[in-house]
């Protein structure tokens, strides 16, 4: 890895939990959301209690007034319990919703910060499943938690109410708690297998649709659709099985609940029955403790508010690969007077196992022009990256003006450095945004005079609304996306331009005259052009070819033409 700033640590990724951060910041919605939750579990507690008072007055003294005034109660307590249900379902989907948006902030950003690696790694169609699917789930674990604590003081409290009415009756339940606690470990366990599989085959499949979707004209004209979707639902049996057991497993600790709790509940009013007999319970009493037996035996509501908690998690792991990919590192230093001289000392870059760069030595001299040419694989997209700090190399420094790019703060990093594209991002609202975007927006004037340089000013003009034409609806050819990725260069000073294969897409004439602007720039700064024809090779003033890797030879285009090897390089890109 390139030397990082001195006097700063790199930093490692942001590995603070997805599930605890989710819960840290809706912390006040969350604990409003556990109190409704717990009150609503308290009252529930205690209306079988006034039921059972209620009864007892009214089978002891069918007018009593205070048979009536318990009546009233419990008619309060069901109409509270009805208000917390509507409360609890308010603060359980606002929750969420804060959680959810929390967390695609958070890894929005970090995606941001770690840059084109990310996409490397994990590939678009994943990361847009895993930002929308995956965070949409984990947001649900704050309310799924509050509810889970809830729901874990409704069995508790009920064994206890138990054991104030008798302590045999808390003592006959408690005797298969045991099996109760065992049915929803192992539920939890296998779920989460089952959970981590399903969403693994999900990211499969919106990985590949979003590469059919990147390459839907070459589908097209290959008619190769159904081929395609073969290859983009190729996981879907995996999908299926993962889903199957997650119902297996869900409807099987749904039986195991159904035999064990009604056993439990049966043995509770078993032996309340007998209390009844002899005189130690009353007939309220026995109504009540018959009523507590099934809150305490709620294991199914547990399965589901767990069953909840694991997709959560799970998904919370998913987002937490992503984040704890590091973010890419900056110093603090500011670049000396220069006009952006680059350096490449003993560069090397491995991708995906393979060493695509080794051991680079490379000096482009302030002001020049240097065209990097090779076969296709030599290397040179990746080495251009590296020259504009989108990638950074294994081994070896990369210097501008003498400071190692990872020691530049980053707005210094970003405005000394501008980089063109073969297929440029049209970001901002309208063409004139996309032509001045930049960590320091370019000035009208400077917008305008990029687009005459880039020799877009023409066209953009003929659209509807000239530059104030949104980027949407600007029906735009590939060799025109490419022009107003060039004018977004040159509308503004930098020290070092990277021209990745920008001009691939423009006919000879406008190339000539777009490498002329680019020679003849306002910045007089370097210039390094991924070059596929021979006409901007011939006009640089050094060409480096590039190799296997390795760069073979240095020098002008009239010397290196002598070789045969280089000759060819042209040849089989049809330059």
């Amino acid at each position: 890895m390139t030397t990082a700033t001195r006097d700063r640590p790199a930093p490692t990724g942001d590995t603070a939990s997805p599930l605890r951060a989710t819960v840290r910041s809706t912390g006040g919605r969350c604990a409003a959301l556990f109190l409704t939750a717990t009150a609503s579990t308290g009252l529930g507690l205690a209306l079988p209690l006034a039921l059972g008072r209620a009864l007892d007055l009214l089978l002891a003294h069918p007018g009593n007034s205070g048979a009536l005034r318990w009546v009233l109660w419990c008619a309060a307590l069901v109409l509270l319990l009805a208000v917390l249900d509507a409360v609890e379902t308010v603060l359980s989907a606002t929750t969420t919703a804060r959680a959810t948006a929390s967390l695609r902030h958070r890894l929005t950003g970090h995606l941001l910060a770690v840059g084109p690696r990310a996409g490397e790694r994990f590939g678009s169609g994943e990361l847009v499943a895993r930002l929308v699917g995956n965070a949409a789930q984990a947001g649900t674990a704050p309310a799924s938690l509050a509810a889970l604590l809830a729901g874990i003081a409704g069995p508790v409290g009920a064994v206890v109410a138990l054991g104030l009415l008798d302590w045999w009756l808390a003592a006959v339940f408690l005797a298969g708690a045991p099996l109760l606690a065992l049915l929803l470990r192992s539920f939890t366990q296998d779920s989460a297998r089952c959970v981590a599989d399903y969403q693994e085959a999900q990211g499969r499949i919106a990985r590949g649709l979003a590469e059919a979707i990147g390459g839907a004209r070459t589908i097209a004209a290959c008619a190769t659709a159904d081929r395609e979707a073969a290859r983009i639902l190729r996981p879907l049996p995996e999908l299926t099985r993962a889903g199957h057991r997650m119902w297996h497993v869900q409807g099987r600790a749904a039986a195991r609940a159904v035999a064990l709790a009604p056993l439990l509940q049966l043995g509770v009013v078993a032996v309340a029955g007998v209390l009844l007999v002899h005189g130690r319970l009353t007939v309220g009493e026995m109504l009540a403790a018959s009523r507590y037996a099934v809150l305490a035996a709620g294991v199914g509501v547990l399965v589901g508010q767990l069953s909840g908690l694991v997709r959560a998690r799970a998904s919370a792991q998913r987002l937490g690969e992503v984040l704890a990919e590091p973010a890419t590192p900056y110093g603090s230093r500011r670049l000396p007077p220069g006009r952006g001289r680059l350096e490449l000392r003993q560069v090397t870059a491995r991708r995906g196992g393979r060493t695509l760069l080794d051991g680079v030595d490379l000096v482009v001299p302030e002001g020049g022009t240097l065209a990097v040419v090779g076969r296709s694989g030599a290397g040179k997209s990746l080495l251009a990256a590296l020259a504009a700090r989108l990638a950074d190399p294994d081994e070896g420094t990369v210097l501008l003006d003498g400071v190692p790019l990872p020691e530049l703060n980053h707005d210094e990093l970003r405005h000394a450095i501008g980089c063109a594209f073969e297929r440029p991002a049209l970001l901002g609202d309208t063409v004139a945004d996309t032509i001045g975007f930049g960590v320091r927006p370019a000035p009208p004037d400077r917008i305008r005079a990029g687009a005459v340089a880039a020799r877009a000013d023409a066209f953009v003009r003929r659209l509807p609304d000239g530059y104030a034409t949104p980027c949407r609806a600007a029906p735009l050819s590939g060799g025109e996306r490419q022009r107003l990725g060039l004018a977004r260069v040159l509308a503004r000073d930098s020290r070092l331009l990277v021209l990745d294969d920008a001009l691939s897409s423009l006919d000879t004439v406008t190339e000539h005259q777009i490498v002329d602007a680019l020679l003849h720039h306002s910045s007089g700064g370097t210039r390094v052009v991924v070059a596929h024809r021979v006409s901007t090779a011939a006009r640089a003033d050094t060409v480096a070819w590039l190799d296997g890797g390795r760069v073979r030879a240095v020098g002008t285009h009239a010397r290196l033409w002598r070789e045969k090897g280089y000759r060819e390089v042209f040849a089989d890109a049809g330059g």
